[in-house]
């Protein structure tokens, strides 16, 4: 009796020394990292863990050296047995938790509430899917591990693996699907596809990528729903990105009007409206008539934003701006029908009108006319439109 006292103190006392020197260390780490946040972080996400680990690991060594007495009885080999499997859990725990710390810390680098936050996005995706991998393979490992401290299982072993590749085709065969999305996800995350926040365009919904895991990929549509996709979908499937090469996007505008519509009073109008409010980036704007058919011409105006939230807000207030525009200015150019009755001849007076003076041939085109040209983000746009085999001077 007097000796598994004094193996319940040793443990109790093992266990008490093992919290108070973590305690100690956590709190010199939190006094010495508030400036650093490697140490921040190391402090905040593997007190727990260590102090577990480390607790466990005393308690097994305490209990290993203070049962002399009753050594080979099944008793102790089964609480030794019980402490390895908790100590391997424990240092399984305390390994994945220093990695978040260091997956945190490199996060903490790159700011994604940033305009341009292309670069941090991409970084923060890949992070987030070796996160999930590494914690994956922890857990494997740290099974099998604690597998192999029985030994029925290490006698099977090499059976185990006599006929693990039999079973792994198996097992492909089953879950073929599932492998696919995996490596589809690792795929995604590696050939910056698609990156966290980024804006897309998928199965006729907008969103963004809210989040984005080995198997599946979750797109928060811009009424708050959300959409599920497995991972293989962004690989065999096209899609529209927004966001891939940066935050700023285009967007239009079209409208069905008359034929006696002043084009130039409309494009001064948008270009007045454009530059009176906050969600026009001063990257473009541009008025076309892109058609001229059917008895109407249709205008397409062209808008720059710095977000696809901004540009969707921006292409509402442009129609609703141009649409009261041409309601209260312009009436006379709402689309209509026109029904002509008169003689064949077209002699009749109000049959035609000479107009007052002959058209300008040679006027300048204003640059909000142009979306290839005039501006430098025009000139640029122009370049990177023109073929490979196509001349310079033809590319218009």
């Amino acid at each position: 009796m007097h000796s598994y006292l004094v193996t319940v103190v040793a443990a109790l006392a093992a266990a008490a020394t093992a919290v108070v020197v973590v305690e100690v260390v956590h709190r010199l780490i939190k006094r010495w990292g508030r400036r650093s946040v490697l140490l921040t972080e190391l402090a905040e996400h593997a007190h727990r863990a260590a102090q577990v680990a480390a607790t466990v690991l005393a308690v097994q060594f305490a209990i290993r050296f203070s049962t002399g007495y009753a050594v080979g009885t099944a008793g102790r080999q089964v609480i030794l047995h019980l402490l390895v499997l908790t100590v391997i859990a424990a240092t399984a725990w305390l390994v994945a938790s220093l990695l978040v710390v260091f997956e945190d810390t490199a996060l903490a680098r790159f700011r994604v509430d940033v305009p341009d936050n292309r670069q941090a996005r991409r970084v923060r995706t890949q992070v987030v899917m070796l996160r999930r991998v590494t914690i994956v393979v922890i857990v494997i490992l740290t099974v099998g591990v604690m597998l192999m401290t029985f030994p029925a299982v290490r006698g099977i072993g090499a059976g185990v693996l006599t006929s693990a590749g039999v079973v792994g085709i198996v097992a492909a065969l089953a879950a073929q699907s599932l492998l696919g999305n995996l490596f589809a996800g690792l795929q995604l995350a590696f050939s910056d596809a698609v990156r966290l926040d980024d804006v897309v365009v998928v199965e006729g919904e907008w969103g963004r990528i809210e989040e984005l895991t080995l198997t599946y990929v979750v797109v928060q549509i811009w009424d708050d729903r959300r959409l599920i996709l497995p991972t293989s979908y962004f690989i065999n499937t096209p899609f529209q990105n927004w966001t891939r090469t940066e935050a700023a996007v285009l967007g239009t505008a079209e409208f069905e009007v008359d034929w006696s519509v002043p084009v130039q009073a409309m494009r001064e109008e948008l270009r007045r409206l454009v530059e009176g409010t906050e969600l026009w980036d001063g990257r473009v704007c541009v008025l076309q008539v892109t058609d001229a058919t059917g008895g109407m011409i249709k205008i397409r105006a062209l808008v720059s934003a710095g977000s696809a939230g901004a540009l969707w807000d921006l292409r509402c207030l442009v129609r609703e701006h141009l649409v009261a525009w041409v309601r209260d200015h312009r009436p006379t150019a709402m689309p209509r029908l026109r029904a002509e009755v008169g003689d064949g001849t077209g002699t009749l007076p109000w049959q035609w009108v000479r107009p007052a003076r002959a058209p300008r041939r040679h006027a300048e085109v204003p640059d909000d006319a142009r979306l290839f040209g005039g501006s430098d983000d025009g000139e640029a746009r122009s370049e990177a439109f023109v073929g490979p085999e196509e001349p310079a001077q033809a590319r218009h």
